[in-house]
């Protein structure tokens, strides 16, 4: 089971936070560090200092960090013309030395598209399949040849495809509780399907219909990883467990039946029935930024019995 660290700066952090929490995930034997792709804070928090843009963020950390995998759960497809991320994501994957991997989503959040100025299209899957195409093909092109495409939403001509990524193929993850269109996009374009803030019996459910969208398709379904996304919140005892849950304004019995949180023994048992689904890896929610210890207690306690 890999873990890797998940963070949503959107709620109030820095680049230099993201920076200590990166290293951090380095230094501690995870396996990556990835973060959302928002720009305006949820809940009551105010977001101080306001938001980051994360592929810019990402750029800056692949030059500072050495092994780590990089990447967004998800990058909204609302936020950026397919042609200039294939460009962007390309550039930061040649910074980190082939260290990156894209998730895009479909983009969800009015509000924050309201607060900045940004389009929000009404056909956001179907606009999705086609960024999906063009990042994809983008790199597919072989180098001195052309790329064209002609759909709904995008046009294309005579694109030189241009740069390329160092990695052969960047990873790709889609991922959502969609019954249909989900899985479908899944099984044609990802390398990895992530189920996000899910019971173990919807992953499970979900995670079957992906596989069964394999199959349609003509594609082994192992081919695919099936991953996770779970807040997280571990205390050596109860108290230290309900001082972090205080710190991200959420209830220690709330977070054990929608997360991994308890004691150490507790979050292992749990991501082990996760496991049971078919689940590979585990994105963890870690929500405060500041708390070093809490991926110090993780690492020590929790990672090295699912080594």
């Amino acid at each position: 089971m890999d873990l890797r660290i998940f963070t949503e700066p959107q709620q109030g952090a820095t680049y230099d936070t993201l920076l200590a929490v990166a290293k951090a995930t380095e230094d501690l034997g995870f396996d990556a560090f990835f973060r959302s792709d928002h720009y305006l804070s949820m809940g009551s928090g105010d977001g101080l200092p306001g938001p980051t843009d994360a592929w810019i963020t990402l750029a800056g950390l692949a030059r500072e960090t050495k092994r780590i995998r990089l990447g967004t759960l998800m990058t909204a497809g609302t936020f950026r013309l397919p042609g200039v991320l294939a460009i962007q994501v390309a550039q930061v994957d040649q910074m980190s030395g082939g260290r990156i991997e894209l998730g895009l989503g479909a983009g969800w959040f009015e509000e924050e598209h309201k607060a900045y100025g940004i389009p929000f299209p009404k056909e956001k899957i179907a606009r999705l399949e086609e960024q999906l195409e063009i990042v994809t093909g983008l790199w597919a092109t072989g180098t001195g040849q052309t790329f064209d495409y002609h759909g709904t939403y995008y046009d294309l001509t005579q694109s030189p495809a241009l740069p390329k990524p160092a990695q052969a193929r960047v990873p790709v993850l889609i991922g959502g509780h969609g019954a249909t269109r989900t899985p479908r996009l899944a099984a044609r374009f990802a390398d990895e399907f992530n189920m996000p803030f899910a019971s173990i019996e919807d992953t499970a459910t979900q995670f079957g219909r992906v596989r069964d969208a394999a199959r349609a398709a003509g594609r082994d379904p192992g081919d695919l990883v099936y991953s996770n996304a779970l807040v997280v919140c571990v205390g050596k005892d109860d108290q230290e467990v309900a001082r972090r849950a205080a710190a991200i304004g959420r209830e220690v019995d709330e977070l054990k039946a929608n997360g991994l949180a308890g004691s150490p023994a507790e979050v292992v048992d749990k991501i082990g029935r996760y496991a049971g689904t078919g689940s590979s890896r585990i994105y963890l929610q870690v929500l405060d930024l500041h708390d070093l210890d809490h991926l110090e207690l993780i690492s020590a306690q929790v990672q090295s019995q699912l080594s």
